[in-house]
Protein backbone atom coordinates (compact mmCIF):
# COMPACT_ATOMS: atom_id res chain seq x y z
CA UNK A 1 0.00 0.00 0.00
CA UNK A 2 1.40 3.42 -0.93
CA UNK A 3 1.45 6.49 1.29
CA UNK A 4 -1.41 8.26 -0.51
CA UNK A 5 -3.67 5.26 0.15
CA UNK A 6 -2.72 5.26 3.84
CA UNK A 7 -3.48 8.98 4.14
CA UNK A 8 -6.87 8.62 2.44
CA UNK A 9 -8.02 5.41 4.16
CA UNK A 10 -6.80 6.23 7.67
CA UNK A 11 -7.02 10.01 8.14
CA UNK A 12 -7.73 9.96 11.90
CA UNK A 13 -6.79 8.07 15.05
CA UNK A 14 -10.33 6.66 15.19
CA UNK A 15 -10.19 5.27 11.65
CA UNK A 16 -6.81 3.64 12.38
CA UNK A 17 -8.18 2.12 15.59
CA UNK A 18 -11.26 0.77 13.79
CA UNK A 19 -9.08 -0.79 11.10
CA UNK A 20 -6.83 -2.49 13.66
CA UNK A 21 -9.88 -3.79 15.56
CA UNK A 22 -11.24 -5.31 12.34
CA UNK A 23 -7.90 -6.91 11.46
CA UNK A 24 -7.21 -8.23 14.95
CA UNK A 25 -10.67 -9.28 16.15
CA UNK A 26 -13.16 -9.09 13.30
CA UNK A 27 -16.60 -9.34 14.89
CA UNK A 28 -15.38 -11.12 18.03
CA UNK A 29 -13.28 -8.86 20.29
CA UNK A 30 -11.40 -10.78 22.98
CA UNK A 31 -9.35 -9.81 26.00
CA UNK A 32 -5.60 -9.99 25.20
CA UNK A 33 -4.87 -11.01 28.80
CA UNK A 34 -7.31 -13.85 29.54
CA UNK A 35 -8.65 -14.49 26.00
CA UNK A 36 -12.24 -14.10 27.22
CA UNK A 37 -14.88 -12.83 24.80
CA UNK A 38 -16.96 -11.38 27.66
CA UNK A 39 -15.93 -7.80 26.93
CA UNK A 40 -17.70 -4.48 26.49
CA UNK A 41 -16.64 -1.19 25.01
CA UNK A 42 -16.14 1.71 27.40
CA UNK A 43 -18.45 4.68 26.90
CA UNK A 44 -15.99 7.31 28.18
CA UNK A 45 -15.45 10.03 25.58
CA UNK A 46 -11.82 10.61 26.60
CA UNK A 47 -10.91 6.93 26.15
CA UNK A 48 -11.73 6.08 22.55
CA UNK A 49 -11.27 2.39 21.75
CA UNK A 50 -11.03 1.23 25.37
CA UNK A 51 -12.65 -2.06 26.42
CA UNK A 52 -13.48 -3.72 29.74
CA UNK A 53 -13.13 -7.44 30.34
CA UNK A 54 -15.81 -8.86 32.64
CA UNK A 55 -13.80 -12.04 33.26
CA UNK A 56 -10.46 -10.65 34.52
CA UNK A 57 -11.69 -7.07 35.20
CA UNK A 58 -8.90 -5.57 33.09
CA UNK A 59 -9.09 -2.59 30.75
CA UNK A 60 -7.48 -2.80 27.32
CA UNK A 61 -7.56 -1.56 23.76
CA UNK A 62 -6.67 -3.02 20.38
CA UNK A 63 -3.03 -1.96 20.86
CA UNK A 64 -2.57 -4.07 24.00
CA UNK A 65 -0.04 -6.83 23.43
CA UNK A 66 1.13 -5.42 20.08
CA UNK A 67 4.10 -3.34 18.89
CA UNK A 68 1.88 -0.26 19.28
CA UNK A 69 1.19 -0.82 23.00
CA UNK A 70 1.36 2.37 25.12
CA UNK A 71 2.57 4.44 22.19
CA UNK A 72 1.97 8.18 22.16
CA UNK A 73 2.78 8.46 18.47
CA UNK A 74 -0.37 8.75 16.31
CA UNK A 75 -1.36 5.48 14.67
CA UNK A 76 -1.38 7.08 11.23
CA UNK A 77 2.35 7.72 11.61
CA UNK A 78 2.87 4.10 12.60
CA UNK A 79 1.04 2.93 9.46
CA UNK A 80 3.05 5.37 7.35
CA UNK A 81 6.27 4.08 8.93
CA UNK A 82 5.30 0.51 8.05
CA UNK A 83 4.57 1.58 4.48
CA UNK A 84 7.89 3.40 4.17
CA UNK A 85 9.91 0.48 5.59
CA UNK A 86 8.15 -2.17 3.49
CA UNK A 87 8.40 -0.17 0.26
CA UNK A 88 12.05 0.86 0.73
CA UNK A 89 14.26 -0.93 -1.80
CA UNK A 90 17.21 -0.56 0.55
CA UNK A 91 17.44 -0.01 4.28
CA UNK A 92 15.73 3.13 5.58
CA UNK A 93 17.70 5.13 8.14
CA UNK A 94 16.07 6.39 11.32
CA UNK A 95 17.11 9.94 10.38
CA UNK A 96 15.27 9.73 7.06
CA UNK A 97 12.22 8.18 8.73
CA UNK A 98 12.24 10.96 11.32
CA UNK A 99 12.23 13.60 8.56
CA UNK A 100 9.44 11.85 6.65
CA UNK A 101 7.18 11.47 9.70
CA UNK A 102 8.19 14.70 11.49
CA UNK A 103 9.18 12.89 14.67
CA UNK A 104 12.43 12.88 16.61
CA UNK A 105 15.23 10.56 15.52
CA UNK A 106 15.03 8.46 18.73
CA UNK A 107 11.29 8.04 18.19
CA UNK A 108 11.88 6.96 14.57
CA UNK A 109 14.57 4.49 15.69
CA UNK A 110 12.20 3.07 18.32
CA UNK A 111 9.46 2.62 15.71
CA UNK A 112 11.86 0.89 13.34
CA UNK A 113 12.94 -1.59 15.99
CA UNK A 114 9.37 -2.45 16.98
CA UNK A 115 8.27 -2.89 13.36
CA UNK A 116 11.27 -5.09 12.55
CA UNK A 117 10.59 -7.31 15.56
CA UNK A 118 6.99 -7.72 14.38
CA UNK A 119 8.14 -8.55 10.85
CA UNK A 120 10.50 -11.26 12.13
CA UNK A 121 7.77 -12.71 14.35
CA UNK A 122 5.32 -12.88 11.44
CA UNK A 123 7.80 -14.98 9.44
CA UNK A 124 7.26 -17.86 11.86
CA UNK A 125 3.68 -18.32 10.69
CA UNK A 126 2.72 -21.18 8.37
CA UNK A 127 2.79 -20.30 4.68
CA UNK A 128 -0.60 -20.36 3.00
CA UNK A 129 -1.95 -21.43 -0.40
CA UNK A 130 0.40 -22.79 -3.06
CA UNK A 131 3.97 -23.04 -1.74
CA UNK A 132 6.91 -23.71 -4.04
CA UNK A 133 10.33 -24.82 -2.79
CA UNK A 134 13.73 -25.31 -4.35
CA UNK A 135 17.39 -25.43 -3.39
CA UNK A 136 20.49 -23.86 -4.84
CA UNK A 137 24.19 -24.16 -4.07
CA UNK A 138 26.45 -21.21 -3.42
CA UNK A 139 30.23 -21.11 -3.46
CA UNK A 140 33.12 -19.53 -5.33
CA UNK A 141 34.60 -20.98 -8.48
CA UNK A 142 38.41 -21.51 -8.74
CA UNK A 143 40.20 -18.79 -10.66
CA UNK A 144 41.40 -19.65 -14.14
CA UNK A 145 45.04 -19.26 -13.07
CA UNK A 146 44.54 -21.79 -10.26
CA UNK A 147 43.06 -24.52 -12.43
CA UNK A 148 45.24 -27.52 -13.24
CA UNK A 149 44.82 -29.99 -16.05
CA UNK A 150 44.52 -32.89 -13.62
CA UNK A 151 41.75 -31.18 -11.60
CA UNK A 152 38.61 -33.26 -11.43
CA UNK A 153 35.41 -31.48 -12.48
CA UNK A 154 33.41 -30.23 -9.51
CA UNK A 155 30.38 -32.28 -8.57
CA UNK A 156 26.99 -30.74 -9.27
CA UNK A 157 23.68 -30.82 -7.46
CA UNK A 158 23.46 -32.58 -4.12
CA UNK A 159 26.90 -34.10 -4.57
CA UNK A 160 28.63 -30.73 -4.40
CA UNK A 161 30.52 -29.41 -1.39
CA UNK A 162 29.04 -25.93 -1.83
CA UNK A 163 26.68 -24.40 0.73
CA UNK A 164 23.06 -25.45 0.18
CA UNK A 165 20.38 -22.75 0.44
CA UNK A 166 16.74 -23.82 0.61
CA UNK A 167 13.98 -21.38 -0.33
CA UNK A 168 10.20 -21.48 -0.04
CA UNK A 169 7.83 -18.98 -1.64
CA UNK A 170 4.15 -18.46 -1.01
CA UNK A 171 2.51 -17.94 -4.42
CA UNK A 172 2.14 -14.16 -4.62
CA UNK A 173 3.24 -13.72 -0.99
CA UNK A 174 6.06 -14.25 1.49
CA UNK A 175 9.46 -15.81 0.89
CA UNK A 176 11.67 -17.82 3.26
CA UNK A 177 15.29 -18.77 2.66
CA UNK A 178 17.80 -20.50 4.88
CA UNK A 179 21.15 -22.22 4.64
CA UNK A 180 20.91 -25.94 5.26
CA UNK A 181 23.05 -28.97 5.95
CA UNK A 182 20.13 -31.31 5.29
CA UNK A 183 17.84 -31.44 2.28
CA UNK A 184 15.48 -34.03 3.70
CA UNK A 185 11.72 -33.79 3.61
CA UNK A 186 11.73 -32.98 7.34
CA UNK A 187 13.94 -29.94 6.79
CA UNK A 188 11.75 -28.80 3.91
CA UNK A 189 8.58 -29.10 5.97
CA UNK A 190 10.16 -27.19 8.85
CA UNK A 191 11.23 -24.40 6.48
CA UNK A 192 7.67 -24.26 5.14
CA UNK A 193 6.48 -23.59 8.69
CA UNK A 194 9.15 -20.95 9.22
CA UNK A 195 10.62 -22.99 12.07
CA UNK A 196 13.71 -24.47 10.43
CA UNK A 197 17.04 -23.43 11.85
CA UNK A 198 20.06 -25.24 10.34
Amino acid sequence: MNLISIFSKYPTQESCTKHLETVRWGDNPTCPYCKSDKVARKNELDKVGRWNCHACKSSFNVLSGTVFQKTRIPLQKWLLAIGLIVNAKKSLSSCQLARDLRVSQPAAWYMQQRIRVAMVASERELLQGIVEMDETYLGGKPRKGNKREDDKPAKKGRGTSKQAVVGAVERGGRVFASTSTSLSGTAAAALHQGQYRP
